[in-house]
């Protein structure tokens, strides 16, 4: 709905989509929605005619009831925490949150089997810091900040390395702004990249900066964590449960110089080895073999 042509063309076809969804959902044993998004949306509504049915929802999105969200969003998660509109439904969504219905079910996501896991591998942190962005390059994701938080380090006089992995639209912006700033030496755009070639470069980084706008589960900081690379993150969705508040991560606002200072204090006050061990046991409990089971029981309620 941002244009008028578009207008046109959702308010004909969005009849049509809401029938052909009622009909798969009558003849359905097991209703799936995946939210937020437009079909998300239809299938939110065109779900509250089936009472009895067994119903799951993945919300991908960040669930945090204060979040600042479109109107569909909010709209999709009303209707899905509603137990009178929404019944035999359970949504998964990550993060614990006050004031939830008995709809609501607190999950997670994985990307590595039991067989990836390796020995715990202690770091060296008096010499080069070796960090990572892996995600889009994209306004929401914030790798010009990620950026200028290592050239800001740089500046005093503390030695860092930052590769950043992925593609998007600003990928043009922060190669001129690598250029510009001379940053050459120790800032590299490696574009997507193979999973090998990522997970090779995470069992060398020693921190992973992931200054998100917006996220929902951020796999890029819980494949980090992994292998034992220290997260450093904004207080975004459930980042701060993901990083048990500080113990296993570094939490940082949206102002270079802030965060700068706290990833300075980290440095000199905090036992880094024992916060990536602790960040290394907590993401190798959620394994795609953990996943599985407990999507089996959610298919069997």
């Amino acid at each position: 709905f941002n244009s008028l042509v578009n207008i046109f063309i959702s308010l004909f076809s969005i009849p049509f989509l809401v029938v052909k969804l009622f009909n798969a959902c009558r003849k359905a044993d097991h209703i799936h929605l995946r939210c937020p998004g437009n079909i998300g949306l239809l299938g939110c509504i065109v779900q509250v005619f089936f009472p009895k049915t067994i119903k799951t929802a993945k919300y991908a999105g960040n669930w945090d009831p204060k979040a600042k969200q479109p109107l569909s969003y909010r709209l999709q998660k009303w209707i899905l925490n509603n137990t009178f509109l929404t019944k035999n439904m359970q949504v998964l969504v990550y993060g614990d949150w006050e004031k939830q219905s008995k709809n609501i079910k607190s999950f997670f996501t994985a990307t590595y089997h039991n067989s990836e896991i390796e020995q715990f591998v202690k770091r060296d942190y008096s010499g080069i810091l070796n960090f990572v962005f892996t995600g889009s390059l994209v306004q929401g994701k914030r790798p010009i900040f990620a950026i200028q938080i290592i050239e800001a380090l740089h500046k005093k006089g503390i030695e860092v390395r930052l590769d950043l992995f992925g593609e998007g639209i600003l990928k043009g912006e922060l190669l001129d702004y690598i250029e510009t700033n001379k940053l050459d030496d120790f800032v590299k755009i490696h574009g997507n990249q193979s999973k090998e070639v990522i997970k090779s470069a995470l069992k060398k980084a020693h921190f992973s900066i992931l200054p998100s706008k917006s996220e929902g589960w951020p796999k890029a900081i819980a494949e980090a964590m992994f292998f034992g690379v220290i997260p450093i993150a904004t207080k975004v969705s459930c980042v701060p449960k993901m990083l048990d508040d500080g113990k296993r991560g570094i939490l940082i606002v949206p102002e270079v110089n802030a965060a700068v200072l706290k990833i300075e204090e980290t440095l000199k006050h905090k036992d880094l080895k024992r916060m990536s061990k602790l960040a290394s046991d907590w993401s190798q409990t959620f394994t795609l073999e953990y996943f599985e089971s407990e999507i089996k029981k959610l298919l069997t309620h």
